[in-house]
């Protein structure tokens, strides 16, 4: 491969030089893109550790009512069991046949 032209070396480093003066404003837009990124996401985080917050307690609220139903099983149960043990304790009356 030939050597390169001394005008085409200046080209290429005129075009280079040239991709390199637009970096600044390139990486500007890009810091500016982040900050606002931040801020978003920032906003969003906050909004979702609300959520969350707020989510807690409505389960707090379901869990404390689970807990009276549970409760209130649990005392029918237990007097459904009294009375069958109050059957089973009951003198069995002896069928006659015939």
């Amino acid at each position: 491969m030939p050597p390169e032209t001394i005008e085409r070396r200046v080209d290429n480093l005129e075009h280079r030089v040239t991709d390199l003066e637009t970096l600044p404003d390139r990486i500007t837009a890009v810091e500016s893109q982040i900050v606002q990124l931040r801020t978003e996401m920032r906003g969003e985080f906050s909004a979702v550790r609300e959520e969350i917050r707020s989510g807690n307690r409505v389960l707090g609220e379901r869990i404390d009512e689970l807990g009276r139903h549970m409760r209130v099983l649990h005392e029918d149960v237990i007097s459904r069991l009294a009375i069958i043990q109050e059957g089973q304790s009951a003198p069995r009356r002896r069928r006659k046949d015939g």
